[in-house]
């Protein structure tokens, strides 16, 4: 699960919707603040669109010890948009994984919205 999160993580930073898609079950999605819940190359293709640059430092990536096909990434966001606006937040992203696979089902990502609100806004085409 660490490997999946971290190739995630990797794809999401360089706006590769295929290699993101590819971790993920056949209906995969992303949960967002901003964007709703996206089919996953949906999703990383909105945010990539959006996007100049973006460097992500991942921190951890947590698995559940507990049984559930469970883990959480802990990293910073480090963003720039297409206007050249910039942006840094931390992020805990939730991925749930498919049993039967081991694919990624889903992610949620957590973050506090109101640090990124008056940048973001309206700015995804």
């Amino acid at each position: 699960m660490q490997r999946a999160v971290r190739k995630y993580l990797q794809a999401l930073e360089t706006g590769d919707a295929d290699k993101a898609a590819a971790l993920f079950t056949g209906d995969g999605w992303v949960q967002s603040p901003f964007l709703g819940r996206l089919p996953v190359r949906a999703y990383i293709a909105k945010v990539s669109a959006a996007s100049s640059s973006t460097a992500l430092t991942v921190h951890d990536v947590l698995v559940s010890a507990e049984g559930h096909m469970r883990a959480v990434a802990y990293y910073l966001y480090d963003w720039r948009l297409k206007d050249g606006s910039k942006i840094s937040f931390e992020c805990a992203d939730v991925f749930n994984f498919d049993p039967d696979s081991g694919h990624i089902a889903s992610v949620v990502l957590v973050y506090d919205t109101h640090l990124v609100r008056d940048v973001v806004k309206s700015k995804y085409p």
